[in-house]
């Protein structure tokens, strides 16, 4: 698929990334408020801000999306990017978007500087996890959480 095209996402393309956003938000059963939605866009196309994202492109249609940040961290100098949301529209999946999705974030985060990139999943999301056995090492910790 060498007409796909993975770029940063412009502020004049909400209108294409905002069906990605709530696939994404949909295959995890969740939903957030509008309100949400409107704040993490306007982080997104905010150059002052720390959250990045590219969407994948084919012409005019957008495929899927990915979202990361560059934190500090006490391990490293450069800080750890961590790849917070990942989606491929259905239609479009099998075609090694995420793969390419993923790609574009590492160099990202080599250019950055970054001592690791890294990510989660749901246990369910099987073919995710297929995806990232291959492209990337399964750390051992266990994540636990206190919603606030």
């Amino acid at each position: 698929m060498s007409d796909i095209v993975i770029r940063p996402v412009a502020a004049q393309e909400r209108r294409q990334w905002e069906p990605l956003w709530l696939g994404y938000l949909a295959f995890y059963e969740k939903t957030v408020p509008e309100a949400v939605t409107d704040f993490t866009w306007q982080r997104l196309v905010d150059p002052a801000h720390p959250i990045e994202g590219l969407i994948a492109w084919q012409g005019d249609v957008a495929l899927g999306l990915v979202q990361y940040l560059l934190h500090p961290s006490t391990w490293n100098r450069g800080g750890n990017v961590y790849l917070q949301d990942l989606f491929v529209q259905s239609q479009a999946r099998g075609k090694r978007i995420g793969r390419r999705l993923i790609a574009a974030v590492t160099e990202i985060s080599r250019a950055k500087g970054a001592g690791v990139l890294y990510w989660q999943t749901e246990e369910f999301n099987g073919t995710a996890r297929r995806l990232y056995e291959r492209v990337a090492k399964r750390a051992p910790f266990v994540r636990y959480n206190i919603e606030l």
